[in-house]
């Protein structure tokens, strides 16, 4: 598959972006390209690194131009030396392949899940915002990583499994105060594009792992997520989201005191969405009293937390006697960081 970015571009776009990638990945000091604006030049190397996550050591640039000159002179900024360049590659490489033998024979859908419980599982949310936590080397390399470094990890797991996915940024909003870019994927599942949000199932997921954006479609991914800076590829249904597949997807209030009583006798943690209509107060009120009434058989008392936008309801019950408290979970409440988009 062409990658995504570069299919957009024109022609003379797409020679200026062979051009860096070819002097990148050979380490030049500066190479020549045509001449073209400034901001243009920088939108296309950004849309590189989306493409090419394996470039993760050269994360901005600076150039220069004579007047009357028909060309601009790039200079990279390479964040290590090249030998260390040429360490941390090929440790990567090794990682990724590594990571993805285990599920190569699997199907599509199970190997994208298999890359997001990694992320869910294994990479911790970097607090300082070190350079490398906006690159693959944070997550598959250290552990942590922002959101830009956990996309481009998702996708480079992706494309050594040859599932089709795309890094896609959104924009800030200081009226809602999303101070920061937001970068996710957009997958390929047979045939169809779906969002996946490794990131904010990761800050969802303190106790175990989260679905609530793992295959959403365009609908039900903006109800919290801003409008995307570049164009992607549109994403019509959610038939393959994980509740749904998972049959964990509600649309009767008895099913749904049904499963409890289930989770209750199991002793585990229920984690459902609801479908049947908006989540007004009256419909959490009716879910929640045929939650409590689901656990009293055993003397067990319920904790419930809501991702309101995406109408997911997690529930525990628990032996001790507790209030009865809901609370509404904001997968984004410590995820507000920057996309090095400069």
């Amino acid at each position: 598959m062409e990658p995504y970015y570069y299919s957009q571009m024109n022609k003379q776009q797409q020679r200026i972006y062979q051009l860096i990638k070819s002097g990148v990945e050979s380490f030049s000091q500066s190479f020549d390209v045509p001449r073209i604006d400034g901001t243009e030049l920088s939108d296309i190397f950004h849309k590189l690194r989306l493409d090419c996550p394996e470039i993760f050591y050269a994360s901005t640039f600076r150039y220069s131009f004579y007047d009357d000159s028909t060309l601009l002179k790039v200079k990279p900024v390479y964040l290590f030396e090249k030998n260390k360049i040429k360490e941390h590659q090929l440790a990567m490489k090794t990682r990724v392949e590594k990571l993805v033998r285990v599920v190569k024979e699997k199907s599509d859908w199970e190997k994208e899940q298999y890359i997001h419980d990694f992320i869910c599982e294994n990479v911790t949310y970097d607090k300082l915002k070190k350079q490398y936590s906006h690159e693959i080397i944070g997550p598959l390399g250290q552990g942590v990583g922002v959101c830009e470094g956990i996309a481009k990890a998702v996708k480079i797991l992706c494309d050594q499994l040859a599932i089709p996915c795309i890094v896609v940024i959104s924009e800030n909003n200081p009226e809602k105060n999303i101070k920061y870019r937001h970068a996710w994927n957009v997958v390929r599942i047979d045939g169809a594009w779906y969002h996946l949000d490794a990131t904010f199932d990761n800050t969802l997921g303190k106790k175990e792992v989260r679905y609530d954006y793992f295959n959403l479609g365009d609908k039900s991914m903006f109800k919290d997520h801003e409008p995307l800076i570049y164009k992607a590829p549109v994403c019509r249904e959610d038939n393959r989201f994980y509740y749904k597949e998972k049959k964990l997807s509600f649309t009767k209030q008895e099913d749904v005191e049904k499963r409890c009583k289930q989770a209750v006798k199991k002793g585990k943690v229920l984690t459902f969405q609801w479908r049947g209509g908006y989540l007004t107060k009256t419909v959490i009120e009716e879910l929640l009293h045929r939650i409590a009434e689901a656990g009293t058989e055993k003397n067990m008392h319920s904790q419930v937390s809501i991702n309101w936008q995406q109408a997911v309801i997690r529930v525990k019950f628990i032996r001790e006697q507790i209030d009865a408290s809901v609370k509404m979970e904001d997968a984004y409440e410590e995820e507000n960081d920057a996309v090095s988009l400069e």
